[in-house]
């Protein structure tokens, strides 16, 4: 049975004749690919011709030590408008002020009775199969 069907699939090759490319001249067809054209800025320096336009600049830094310490600096999303006043510590959850802001913890570090230490190690088991994935072949 594999026989014949080898017979037939080199019978099947060999009956196929040499394949014809498409004809570059029929509408609507686009053979040939190009990288995309960098956009051209106008208006900026260096640039010629055009007009001059707004350039970007950094936002203003506040060094006030009252306005730090009473707004949000930054929060604001939208270009007009003022930056969000902190409340009292009371009207924030208890969670927000036990959480971890420095660097993440090691694992020696965890209790192993927590989700955070199997997560972590989990984690690091799955980087590790990763790494040593890199270099086999199959």
């Amino acid at each position: 049975m594999a026989a014949w069907r080898l017979f037939v699939v080199t019978r099947t090759w060999a009956a196929w004749g040499p394949r014809e490319l498409p004809d570059p001249t029929y509408p609507g067809r686009l053979l040939v690919r190009y990288y995309a054209k960098k956009p051209v800025l106008k208006g900026l320096k260096g640039s010629k011709g055009g007009v001059v336009g707004e350039a970007l600049k950094d936002p203003d830094v506040c060094t006030d030590p009252v306005r730090l310490t009473t707004h949000a600096m930054g929060v604001n999303i939208y270009k007009e408008g003022q930056d969000v006043v902190l409340k009292p510590d009371a009207e924030y959850p208890e969670w927000l002020f036990q959480m971890n802001v420095g660097p993440p913890k090691k694992l020696e570090e965890l209790d192993p009775d927590t989700r955070e230490y199997w997560r972590l190690l989990r984690k690091q088991n799955i980087l590790r199969e990763n790494r040593l994935n890199r270099n086999r072949k199959f």
